[in-house]
């Protein structure tokens, strides 16, 4: 059968992105900081990047047989890429609820927004920020405020002890340090 009459899908065409998931119930909460990052990406693949290429696409259009033309599939790759990837920064912006962790400054209550160092039963010290799920980063000690650990911690206060589950058994945490980033204009924060 001709290649142009059969729908090949290399899984890049699918609608349904995995969002993760929300408790039932739950916000998409998410920082400031995050959300302006978010809303950030959305504003240059609308304003800049999609009409790029549009037109380079337009322009590769004009050049005769379609089949053979790289600027063309590339392009219309390319566009298919940043339409889902809009979609799917409208869905998260739509449902976003930005809570200002700056406001809990001060504080020795973990809340979202919260960097917290805590000992390990082994004795070991580690630091993490709990943020949103479309901004966590494990790489840089950020983790989702729905994952275990962060669970966990919530509400918790400096020098409690949690316990969660773990694949490897009941992991006791003890909190050493809850900090918050100082309001935006205040002195020597």
């Amino acid at each position: 059968m001709n290649k142009a009459f059969t729908k090949e899908s290399d899984g890049e065409d699918d609608d349904d992105l995995a969002l993760p998931e929300l408790p039932s119930g739950g916000k998409n909460y998410i920082t400031p900081e995050g959300y302006a990052r978010l809303r950030g990406e959305f504003m240059t693949l609308m304003d800049d990047e999609r009409p790029k290429v549009v037109e380079t696409v337009s322009w590769a259009a004009k050049n005769g047989d379609r089949s053979e033309n790289g600027d063309y599939l590339y392009g219309k790759k390319r566009l298919r890429e940043i339409d889902r990837r809009i979609r799917f920064l409208t869905k998260r912006l739509e449902i976003a609820e930005v809570a200002d962790p700056s406001l809990h400054h001060g504080r020795d209550q973990v809340f979202f927004g919260a960097t917290v160092t805590y000992a390990t039963q082994g004795g070991e010290e580690r630091t993490i920020t709990i943020k949103g799920i479309d901004e966590a980063d494990s790489l840089h000690g950020e983790v989702s405020w729905v994952s275990p650990v962060a669970r966990a911690l919530l509400k918790a206060r400096e020098g409690d002890e949690v316990t969660f589950a773990t694949p490897a058994g009941t992991q006791t945490l003890e909190i050493v340090a809850v900090r918050y980033p100082a309001p935006l204009g205040s002195i020597g924060g």
